[in-house]
């Protein structure tokens, strides 16, 4: 089995060196070579032909974030993990680089922590991100995306819709929100995998580019059309009936599929509450979170979507509905928000033509 590729981009000598030296130890891991700046990591790519690019953010010159620009620009299929620190400045840079594509992130060891230990934890979690995302794919290869067929259109009324989405999320989160007009008739629930410090800062980015309003979470608000709410990191995020209206809860409750929040959680949540009305979207993803739900979605006769393999970073959340044979439509990224919309607006519309006639 070929070994997976890794370039070190760093300015750090020492983490480049340490590094190197730690990946080298792991049999699935090649370091195809390293860069002390995004500027020579340009100029690299296609002489090493890496399959993966380990990316610091903050270096001089050319910056993490501009190198990221510039890969996903030159090479759109090359996977980048950016290596941040463990400050406010580092989360907001992160959060920032995986809205721009950025597959994944690690945490950086402190620079007092450089050892041959923290270079091998470091090497370790680095290594963590790689090997079940090649292995995921590869496994992934041949399955079938037929989905079941159903009409281009619900044939319940939608209420809400939730999404659940993992690996790659920040960047198809950026493409799929703003796609929805400021109008949008109902609200939207998300559950992406991320740690606390990373889900309000991702709610603004998103905030400052739709037209509908997007917020963290918050226990016991009413849900309203027209806004998409993140579940806060380290907290389930469910829906809970409070006469005519229906609002938020946060809980801590065990982690599900390994994740705190989620989608298991708010999709079995939602077709409680909501039942044939509820519109349960899930996204690229590594691992099965979601399936549980979604299975509930489908009997409780809701709708199921899903983003195609394609347009997937990773295609475990998505792949094990189709799988299971419960997904409704497999959409490319480019086409989801369109196909949302004419789910969630078409009883509406007739609706609205049979008043008027």
């Amino acid at each position: 089995m070929a070994k997976t590729r890794v370039l070190i981009v760093d300015d750090s000598v020492v983490l480049r060196r340490g590094l190197t030296a730690a990946l080298s130890r792991d049999p699935d891991v090649a370091v195809a070579g390293s860069a002390s700046s995004g500027r020579i990591a340009l100029m690299k790519i296609p002489l090493l032909r890496p399959d993966i690019v380990a990316l610091d953010i903050d270096m001089p010159g050319v910056d993490g974030l501009g190198a990221l620009a510039a890969i996903r620009q030159a090479h759109p299929q090359l996977a980048v993990i950016v290596l941040n620190v463990p400050t406010a400045e580092g989360a907001a840079a992160t959060v920032e680089a995986l809205s721009l594509g950025a597959k994944d992130y690690v945490t950086k060891p402190a620079a007092s922590d450089r050892s041959d230990d923290g270079m091998k934890m470091l090497a370790f979690e680095l290594a963590a991100k790689i090997a079940p995302t090649s292995q995921q794919r590869r496994r992934e290869e041949g399955v079938g995306v037929a989905d079941r067929g159903g009409a281009s259109s619900p044939a319940h009324r939608i209420d809400v819709v939730a999404i659940g989405v993992s690996t790659g999320g920040p960047s198809a989160l950026t493409e799929l929100l703003p796609s929805f007009d400021g109008d949008f008739p109902v609200p939207i629930l998300i559950v992406q995998h991320m740690p606390a410090s990373f889900t309000k800062l991702l709610a603004a980015r998103l905030a400052s580019r739709c037209r509908i309003r997007v917020a963290e979470a918050v226990a016991g608000q009413v849900l309203s059309p027209g806004c998409a709410w993140i579940a806060p990191g380290d907290f389930h995020l469910a829906v809970e009936r409070d006469g005519d209206a229906v609002r938020m809860r946060l809980h801590r409750d065990a982690a599900e599929n390994s994740c705190r929040p989620a989608a298991d959680v708010l999709f079995r949540s939602v077709a409680d509450v909501y039942g044939p009305h509820a519109l349960a979207v899930v996204m690229t993803g590594m691992g099965r979170d979601g399936l549980n739900g979604c299975e509930e979605v489908y009997r409780q006769g809701g709708q199921v979507l899903v983003q195609d393999k394609a347009s997937s970073v990773v295609w475990g959340m998505p792949g094990s509905i189709v799988r299971a044979g419960i997904a409704d439509r497999i959409v490319p990224l480019g086409a989801l928000g369109a196909a949302i919309t004419e789910r969630v607006r078409h009883h509406r519309q007739t609706a609205l033509a049979e008043e008027q006639g």
